[in-house]
This record gives structure tokens, sequence and C-alpha cells, in this order.
């Protein structure tokens, strides 16, 4: 920072509401932030660099200029940040990767207006109502439209002067009755400005008046004996009644109001927003924010509010989000629900932002595994605390058998996956009976003693099947060895899933759903599976020992093979000796032949 003295550039940056712009040695645009108080918001990027994470001291350094812009509020300068992010998409600026063109529907201004869909808004006065994230919301709302409404669809245009010199002809479309022929005057002005009347009430969601006013048409003609006319308005309620029946209705005490709700991970937030009108949702969508920055939840659905009100012209004066954002403004109200209706909104906008970011979360690591172990390992930091990533984990087991046949087990994960290799055993030595603790001492001690005098790298993190006291058998050796300061080590207790922590008298519960306790229990798991297999097999090669066993010049490999050949100790002691040497040797046949000798010798 030496050549960009931002001392003096901060005297000149006012306590006002504003948006700031920073600009590197190219005076390239990298940067844009809003602020209620542009100078104390500036200021605090050049604070100690020791405050700063990483992608924030890397902007600073490369800031050589600042430029900023004064308005009036606070909203002001939260909707210039968001205009000037899309414009000039800074470096180090989030970016919202929605770019797709959603459609709209248009109401021309012209005699007779037309309606119907498009993806692109031209500036003649016509009225344009959506966009419609759902093409298929849009679609349904245009066949409503139709099978209500006997609207043009020619673009003749249909001036007075045009219509009075008898220009025009009625085309298929009236004679099927999908027109009532304004081009030849067969339908007044009046009565289809009527229609786009009650058009532009069902687009903005008002169809609850709709649907009143045309009740009131059908118990007017009824009453005057007009059943012809009764018929026609008692299909098209038909029709706007089981519309407002599928659509989401929410209360009618709810008027006017935007929803949105945001979850986010390391690299990525996810925003849902809801639009509701006279009770019912008429617009929903969801957007993709990838950081660049450490920016916060609140930063991120500031900027996501502002782009959403622009996109869909939100004219809303209260917006219910999760929590509170510090903004101010007496023109906009900003709930955050504690129960009711606008809380169910809020737990609907968060089932919605929840599975699209499962979604996408999915298919990008389908595409590249490195950012599910990157995001596994982040989220198993956050949850146990710890300081640096679980790239290597470690676990301990004890088996035995009634004090009989102890070992213990360990079993490695490397990037939050079995590392089979690296697993190990160990018979123990030191320890005699059923003492759990001092066998845990001991296979602790053991596995990094080897481990330091060969110079090779610790675990991040350790894990001890069982509770204090085998956490305590484990700190005990890592103290000997002078390494509990450096790694993290936990316990685990089967009965309930607790997480103790050295000197922590109350333990640590996750989510049963959480993906690092489903790691944690994975490795528990294999521990003990690792470590039983093992113990089986010592305990069976102590238990099964045969006779042959037990004859002194007669291993185990000997008796083995003689036991395969002649399938019990019965037929070897009736075998000839041409049958014998075929499988042993001359002093092996002696000894064997002793023994047998000596067991049917009785006793004087």
């Amino acid at each position: 920072m030496s050549s960009f003295d931002y001392k003096k550039a901060l005297k000149d940056i006012p306590h006002k509401p504003g948006v700031y712009q920073y600009f590197d040695v190219d005076d390239t645009l990298i940067y844009i932030g809003k602020a209620k108080d542009l100078r104390n918001r500036v200021s605090s990027y050049f604070v100690q660099d020791k405050q700063l994470n990483g992608k924030t001291r890397v902007l600073v350094s490369k800031i050589r200029r600042i430029q900023f812009t004064i308005v009036d509020t606070e909203i002001d300068a939260w909707l210039l940040e968001n205009s000037l992010i899309k414009k000039h998409q800074p470096r180090y600026n989030i970016m919202l990767k929605d770019d797709k063109t959603y459609p709209w529907i248009v109401i021309k201004k012209e005699p007779f207006p037309r309606v119907f869909s498009t993806r692109r808004m031209i500036k003649d006065g016509s009225t344009y109502l959506g966009p419609y994230a759902s093409v298929g919301m849009m679609h349904t709302i245009l066949d409503l439209i139709k099978e209500t409404y006997t609207l043009r669809t020619c673009n003749l245009p249909l001036t007075q002067e045009n219509i009075n010199a008898g220009k025009f002809k009625v085309c298929l479309e009236y004679q099927i009755g999908n027109c009532k022929g304004p081009c030849q005057s067969l339908q007044s002005s009046a009565d289809y400005e009527q229609n786009i009347a009650e058009i532009k009430d069902i687009l903005n969601g008002k169809i609850g008046n709709v649907i009143r006013e045309v009740k009131q048409v059908v118990k007017t003609a009824a009453e005057e004996l007009n059943f012809e006319l009764a018929h026609a308005y008692q299909k098209k309620l038909s029709v706007l009644e089981k519309y407002q029946s599928k659509s989401t209705v929410v209360s009618s005490a709810i008027t006017n109001i935007d929803v949105v709700n945001i979850a986010s991970d390391e690299r990525y937030a996810f925003v849902n927003y809801l639009k509701v009108m006279n009770g019912a949702i008429i617009q929903t969508q969801t957007i993709e924010i990838k950081k660049r920055l450490d920016e916060s939840d609140e930063e991120l659905l500031s900027i996501a509010i502002a782009e959403f009100r622009n996109r869909f012209r939100s004219t809303s004066r209260e917006i219910v989000v999760p929590f509170e954002i510090p903004l101010e403004d007496t023109n906009l109200k900003l709930t955050v629900p504690k129960l009711g209706e606008k809380k169910a909104l809020l737990e609907l906008s968060q089932k919605n932002v929840l599975f699209f970011k499962k979604e996408k979360l999915n298919q990008y690591e389908k595409l590249n595994p490195e950012l599910k172990t990157e995001r596994v390992l982040t989220q198993m930091k956050n949850d146990l605390r710890l300081t640096q990533l679980p790239y290597h984990i470690e676990c301990f087991d004890n088996s035995n058998f009634q004090g009989k046949y102890p070992v213990s087990a360990i079993v490695v994960f490397k990037d939050a996956k079995p590392s089979k290799k690296d697993y190990r055993h160990f018979n123990v030595k030191t320890v005699e009976g059923p003492n759990d603790f001092a066998t845990m001492q001991e296979a602790v001690y053991r596995r990094y003693k080897r481990m330091l005098d060969e110079n090779q790298s610790l675990p991040q993190l350790i894990i001890i099947d069982g509770g204090k006291g085998q956490l305590s058998s484990a700190l005990s050796s890592l103290k000997k060895l002078g390494i509990d300061k450096k790694v993290t080590v936990i316990g685990i207790a089967k009965r309930l899933e607790e997480l103790y922590y050295p000197g922590d008298s109350l333990p640590l519960y996750l989510d049963k759903k959480s993906e690092t306790l489903k790691i944690i229990q994975h490795l528990r798991d294999e521990a003990h599976r690792f470590g039983i297999t093992f113990h089986r097999k010592k305990r069976d090669q102590g238990t099964l020992k045969t006779e042959l066993e037990e004859i002194a010049g007669i291993g185990k490999s000997t008796a083995d093979k003689l036991l395969k050949h002649f399938k019990s100790v019965k037929k070897i002691k009736e075998a000839s000796a041409e049958e014998l040497a075929k499988l042993l040797n001359k002093k092996q046949m002696l000894t064997l032949q002793n023994y047998f000798n000596d067991a049917e010798t009785p006793n004087p």
C-alpha cells in the first residue's frame, strides 16, 4: 500500500450514505460497495491485516483510487450499488449467476390491446407484467385468459378511422367464437377495455375482485331472466375459481409483501424470493450468488433483495426476512416474524432455497468431486470448532474378551474417505487384565511415538471410541509426547453419540442428519470392525489349538498340513510310516510316533 495514501483519500470522503468504488493500478474498477456512512465503511478496509480475511487483504492491496457517490438515503445506495454491480461486474464483487431472459406478459398500448408473452421489453408505453421465472405458470395464466376472455390475436392497426373505413373483415377466430370482431365494430371499445381491466387485476393477483364482479353479473343476469348471459358468465366464473384453487393462497389479510430467505456455504449463496399479492403467491424465483470475498449473509441478502425488487418491479413496503438487516428507511419495513402466517411463508421460502441449494451443489460436486471433499471438511471444521481442515483423521478402538487377547486398532481417513493402506492394529504388550484405559494409553503412545520418530505428518483430528476415561488416557499419552497442543482429540460415546472434548464436562451433540456426525460414525464403525476382526483372529489362535500343536517339535504349520491331509488326529495316529514320510521328515516322524506310543502306554 506504499503507492496509495489511504489516509489522505479518507479525508475527502464524507460521513453520508452512498456508494464507493475501488480502482486498481490500471484504473480498472475492481469493487463496488454501499454504506450508510461512507467514511466509516471505507476506513474499515484499512485496519491491521490480521483483522481481515485473505481475500479482502488481496483486494485492499490492489486499491489505488477511491471514487464515491453520495445519495439521499440508504435505500438509494442499496439500489445504486445493485445497478452498478450488474453494469460493471467488478472482479471482487459477488456474481449473480442468473443470466437467463425470463418472459413477460405484455398488454400492448394500442386500440383493442393484444395480450401475449414476450422476452423483449420495448419502452412503447405497453404494460409488462412479470417476469415469470416459471414458463409453465405463465402459460397457465395465458390459457386462463384465452379461455375466459375473447380477445383479438391479429396485429391489425385497429384505429377508429380504419374501422370506419371498412378496411378489415372478420377472420376465422371470429367464426369459432374466440374473438368478437372489433375490426368491424362488432365489439365496442368500452366492452373490450372492461375485459382488459379484469385481465390486469388477474395478472396483479387481484383475482378475488374479478370473481366478485363476475358473480354480481351472473346474479343480475339471472334476476333479469337473461339466462344466456348468466350461463356465459357462469362458465367464466368456473374457470376463474378453478384457477384460484390451484394458486397458492396464503391469507386474504396479507395483501402486498415480499418474502426472501437465504442458504449459503463457503463459495455460494442461494436466495429465494416470494411475491405475495392479495393473499396469493404470484411470483417465485431462486437465484445463485457466487462469492468473491467472505461476504456475510446480511450483505448478500440485501443485494439479492434489491435485484428481486428491481426485476419484478415490486412496490411492496414490507419485506419478510429471516434475520435483521442493517437497513433504515421509513418507506420500507423489514419484518422478522416469530410465528403466524408470515412465519409460515418464510419457512416455505426456506424449503425452496434449501432444495435449490442441495440440487445445485450436487450438480457441481458430480462434475468436480474435490468440491464435495472441501465442503464436507469445511463443515467438519465448523461443527467441531477446529482450527484447520481435517484432511487426515485417525480413530482408535480397543477389543478384548474378558480381559484376554486385548488388541487395539486404528483406522485412517484422508479427505473424508477411508485410507485402508494406513490401517494398523496393535498387540497390547504392557497391559495385563481387562484395563481398557491403559490399553488405549499404550496404543496412542506407540502410534504417535513411531510417527514422530519417522518424521511423519500428524493428523489434524484424533477420535477416541469411548467416553471421558478413554479420552483422558489418550490425552495423557499425547502430553508425554508433547503433541497435545498440535492435534485435536475428541471422544465419542456410543449411547447418545456424544462428543467429548478434553477439559469440557459438557458433551457436544450434533444434528443426527449432519454429514460431520455421519463421517465420525463411519470412522467409529470402521475402527470397531477392523479391531474386532483382528481380535477374533487372535482369539481363535488361542482357543482353537489342536492336540498336535501341544507336541514339542510339531508346529502349527505342520499340524495344519497333517490335518488337511488326514482330516483327523485319529487317522494320523493310525497312518503308516510310509504315509507319514510323504509329509514329515525323519525327526518329526520319530517325535510323532514317540508321542502316540507314550500316550498308549498304560501307567504302572
